[in-house]
Formats: structure tokens, sequence, C-alpha cells
């Protein structure tokens, strides 16, 4: 039947409008979708084959099965939603129902929900959990950004925080009050590499729980230790409820794909979360889903080198005579040593030291002299394919007075990220920098900056 006897308003032919007989761009749209839905086998909406935000669905039926197995989840209380089959990005996809299948095995959970960067994780933690009123501790050393939403939702919630100093069991009993219903603590800290004690922890949470704090919660973030670097799950620990984590470090390994996860055994409260996300977003999309589980065999291989690496170099700083104090894992003098053999399997990429005899500034001169070896490059995060430094108070502290910095023992601090490069080339960019950044000048530091961009054609205006 021609599509020009459907036009008509005031009448129609009783079968439906056949695709043979429509214009030639809409057959070829359409008959490219088809043919990418039988090769794939998957119902994605575009000529090319490739995943899609939504779905096919050929009818209601599929979303209101979907919507009974949310309520399942729900009412059952096993299990997360965010496992349901995708019917919409905005809940998941494909890739990265394959991705939340990887974290749940990589991190012995139940359920998983995975966000677009690791701040988003621990943000929709703590708006999934916490109410109104209710007392939280934070270890101090917590990612900066993850204790300053912790402090803004509680004051935004009327609630109390309490702040300790490290996330040591007697400090955590201490801290802990009838009304705790979250306690914030990292694996390895940010810039000083203390290590908490997962069983000791654990210990204390159960114990509160089944004496005066029922609702209290542990919630660990694991990104510098990685799930790689413990010697097993943290969540196969009684009292730890929580691993959230930012995917882009370890996980990810190759400054590529920003991404987070939050791992758990509380299946209530993951639903919780995942309602949470479902309002506001935040859901990690398919094309970089896709390429992280694709990467995950060669982003372990390269974190465990990149851990090589890093103790060869802690052990090289220790020795020299130019630096006064290494923050390393592997370092035999740390001061967690007992909980890092028992509890850790690799001691993470991330290190941090001091420059003899340095204030601040002449700190933040070392880093810049570092960089000029091209082979240190002066950036932010860490767990990429290459070296980098920078001044940790520059970069997370920058308007921290520098009394409170002494205080923490966190001033004066080069934070060095060890990449993939032979450490035998790391060390000598070091080397050469601790004996010479005295006699450059800022003067030469800047020109070297200016003659740098310019040859790469960076930062032009």
């Amino acid at each position: 039947m021609p599509i020009a006897d459907y036009l008509n308003p005031y009448q129609s032919p009783p079968l439906p409008p056949q695709l043979a007989e429509m214009a030639a761009s809409t057959r070829a749209l359409h008959e490219a979708i088809d043919a990418a839905m039988r090769a794939s086998g998957m119902p994605y909406l575009h000529p090319d084959g490739g995943p899609t935000v939504q779905l096919d669905l050929l009818g209601s039926q599929r979303m209101a099965d979907w919507q009974e197995g949310k309520v399942a989840f729900l009412f059952e209380g096993q299990g997360c939603w965010s496992d349901l089959p995708q019917v919409y990005a905005r809940y998941g996809t494909e890739p990265t129902r394959q991705l939340l299948a990887r974290v749940r095995q990589l991190e012995a959970a139940e359920c998983a929900v995975l966000t677009d960067c690791g701040s988003q994780a621990a943000a929709l933690l703590m708006d999934g959990v916490l109410t109104r009123g209710k007392h939280v501790v934070v270890s101090r050393q917590i990612y900066n950004k993850t204790r300053k939403y912790a402090e803004w939702s509680q004051e935004r919630l009327g609630g109390m925080l309490t702040v300790i100093d490290q996330a040591e069991p007697a400090l955590l009993d201490a801290a802990i009050r009838p009304d705790t219903v979250l306690v914030l603590a990292e694996t390895y800290t940010n810039p000083l590499l203390r290590a908490l004690d997962p069983d000791a922890l654990s210990e204390v949470i159960v114990r509160r729980r089944q004496t005066d704090a029922p609702d209290v919660r542990l919630a660990i973030d694991g990104t510098i230790a990685s799930p790689w670097g413990v010697r097993a799950p943290l969540l196969t620990r009684p009292g730890i409820d929580f691993v959230f984590a930012s995917g882009t470090k370890s996980l990810g390994g190759q400054d590529r794909d920003l991404w987070g996860y939050i791992a758990s055994n509380c299946a209530e409260l993951m639903n919780q979360i995942m309602d949470v996300q479902a309002f506001r977003g935040g859901i990690l999309d398919w094309r970089r889903a896709g390429a992280i589980v694709e990467g995950l065999p060669r982003a372990e291989l390269a974190f465990r080198a990149r851990c090589a690496n890093a103790v060869k170099v802690a052990e090289f700083l220790g020795k020299h005579p130019l630096v006064d104090g290494v923050f390393h894992p592997s370092r035999p003098e740390h001061p967690d040593r007992t909980a890092i053999d028992r509890a850790y399997a690799l001691p993470g990429s991330l290190l941090a030291f001091r420059v003899a005899d340095a204030d601040e500034a002449r700190t933040r001169h070392f880093c810049d002299v570092l960089a000029m070896t091209i082979a240190v490059r002066y950036a932010l995060s860490f767990d990429g394919p290459t070296t980098k430094v920078n001044h940790h108070q520059s970069v997370s502290e920058y308007f921290t007075p520098l009394a409170e910095l002494q205080r923490q023992g966190i001033d004066r601090i080069v934070r060095f990220a060890v990449g993939e490069e032979d450490p035998d080339d790391i060390c000598a960019c070091l080397n050469w920098a601790l004996w010479h950044h005295e006699a450059t000048t800022v003067t030469e530091v800047q020109a070297w900056q200016a003659a740098r961009a310019e040859s790469l054609g960076i930062f032009r205006s």
C-alpha cells in the first residue's frame, strides 16, 4: 500500500504501513538498525550497532517486568536493582552491567553501583545513607573533598560531625555515639599513606553495633590500595559495610576514563542509594564502561608494575641525604607496619616525601624543577602511565593556614605518583632535582615552561 494512502487524516488503510514502501532514507536507517540488532543480538537503536542509551523494548511488557523486578529487589532486600536489564541509560546499560559484575567480584560484594567519578560515589553514598539529625565520624586524612561533602551534608541535615585525626580503633571507639550512622575512613591516606587496620576497625563497629550504636555503618575509601592491594576483600569483614572508590585510578589506570563505584552487602541501603542516583543522575556511561571492562586485565598488570616501581623509588629516597622523610607503605619504619603486613598485599603507587631543610616555598620550587626533567610530569592525580609530581599544599590545601598543616603533619609535602617508566629513570630525575633545584632560579623555571609550551603548541590564548 503506498504511503500516500496513509496521509488522509480522515481515513486509513487497515494494515500498518510497510517499511518497503517508505522513503529511501527511512528504509536505510531502519534496515541498518535491524541488521545491527541481528548481528549483535541486542536491540540498540543505532545503525552502527553500538550500545545506545535506550533499547527497542518492542512494547510495554518489558518495562512492566523491569518495574516489578525493581520492586522485588526493594522488598526482598537481596541484590540491588542496578543489576536489572537495561531499559534506559540513566539506570544502567549492558556494558555497565558487565563492569558491575567485575566490581562485585573484586570487592566480594552482593551489590554495586557505578558512578561517573569517585567523588560522585562518595556523595551518593552519603546522600543515600544520611538522615536528618544523625552523627557522622570522619577520619581527618580521608580525601579532602569527601570530608568537605560530609561537613556540608551534616550542616544541611542538622546533624553532627566528629573528625578524628586517624582511623585508629581507640579514637574511633571514643568518637562513636548512640546516634552515629556513618564512619568514613580510607585504606591508605593521602598524602601521608597511613594504613587503617580493617580487622581492628571492624571489631569496633561490630561491638558498638551490638551495644549502643545499632545503626552505625563503616564505609572505606579503597582508592589508593585498590581491591588488588588488600589480602582479602574489605567487605569480608562483618563491620565493614561499604567500599567506595575512584575507579579512575588503579582500575582504570590510563588517565582516561573518569568513574567510581560503591560496593556493599547491605542490599536495602544500596537500593536506597540507587534510588537517589535515579533521581539525580551520575551513572557511568556505556562507552567508558566498555573501555574499562576491556582494559581491566592490563590495568591490574600495570598497577602491580607501578607498585613495584614505587617500592624501588621509595627505597632510593629513603637513602638519599637530601630527603627528610619518605611516606610509603613499603617502608620498614612505617608506623602501621603490623597492619600493612597482615592486611595488605600491595603498597600502592603513591608516595610522599620532604626535601631536607626545605620550607613550603622551596618545596614548591623543587616540584617545579623536577618537572623540567620531562620524564616526571607536574599533574594532579595518580595511577596512570606516567610518573607525576605535585606540591601538596598548592594542590589540596591552598587555603589552609600553615599552622594547621604543621599540626596535621602534612606541611612541606612533595606528592609523587610513580608511573610505568623504568624506576632507574625516575630515580635519576629525582636525584638531579634534589641536587640542582636550589641553583635553578624561578626565572629559569618560567623560561623553560614557556619554551616547553611553545614547542608543544599548548596553552596558547
